[in-house]
């Protein structure tokens, strides 16, 4: 069955505000969805936090791992309270222009905390600004010395691979992405899964969209 968070929290709301005969106690939403039949796959039920394994069995660069996309593209992420590490990059008219240096400190840190895990990688980046970046570096523990958050809500992916000067065309598709389901894209950020130099040494830069529904 194709999973539809959205349309299934909608359904909730409603029946949450229909009439009754006596107060309603209070609804833990969020949990409630988690045990909708909606979300049953195979007999089990979709996994809060879950994303997909990230391989790292080929590394020819001594960089960037060689990103396999299977399991990626078409999928839906339900979060709650995830955490991340969040840190800022500087741009120029879109143009990064610290972000190795930021990335290799984070990596780092991340590493010297035990906080990297091959079935929870991932780094979702958004520029805030034609001058500024923001990134969220998925961790399994509090890493030191770096800005901690957290992340809830509903997401949908799709993968994309050529050149970064489509980014601006990938981000209006994943707009459509979510707007073909009825709403809004709350926020879309975009995992950059391979630097320029690793992605000219593979022949494929692949860069996996993550949009809120």
């Amino acid at each position: 069955m194709k999973l539809n968070r959205a349309g299934v929290l909608r359904s909730i709301r409603r029946a949450v505000r229909a009439p009754h005969a006596a107060p309603v106690p209070p609804i833990d939403t969020l949990a409630l969805i988690e045990r909708h039949p909606a979300f049953q796959t195979g007999g089990s039920t979709v996994q809060t936090n879950a994303i997909p394994h990230y391989d790292m069995s080929v590394n020819t660069t001594g960089c960037c791992f060689k990103f396999n996309p299977d399991g990626w593209d078409a999928q839906e992420f339900h979060f709650r309270d995830k955490p991340f590490v969040r840190a800022k990059t500087h741009s120029l008219m879109h143009m990064p222009v610290d972000m190795g240096r930021v990335f290799s400190r984070v990596q780092k840190h991340m590493e010297d905390a035990g906080a990297v895990d091959a079935s929870n990688t991932i780094v979702l980046s958004r520029d805030t600004s034609s001058f500024a970046g923001e990134h969220l570096f998925a961790v399994s523990k509090a890493v030191p010395e770096e800005e901690m958050t957290t992340l809830s809500g509903d997401f949908v992916t799709k993968v994309f691979e050529g050149p970064y000067q489509e980014a601006r065309h990938w981000h209006e598709d994943m707009a459509e992405l979510v707007r073909a389901r009825g709403v809004e894209p709350k926020s879309i950020w975009f995992f950059y899964t391979t630097c320029p130099k690793c992605a000219k040494a593979y022949g494929k830069n692949y860069v996996v969209g993550v949009a809120e529904v």
